[in-house]
């Protein structure tokens, strides 16, 4: 898995606890959406 893939993402902020995202599963958003929410999670 490349590093800044949607599987990437998606893998990450499983790692932190995070699933779904506004009542939403994480995998149906698109790379750049999961990019937006990993940034915010992190802080």
């Amino acid at each position: 898995m490349y590093i800044g893939t949607k599987g990437w993402f998606v893998t990450e902020l499983k790692k932190i606890g995070v699933s779904y995202h506004e009542g939403r599963k994480i995998e149906s958003y698109d790379a750049s959406t999961l990019a937006n929410l990993l940034e915010s999670k992190k802080k």
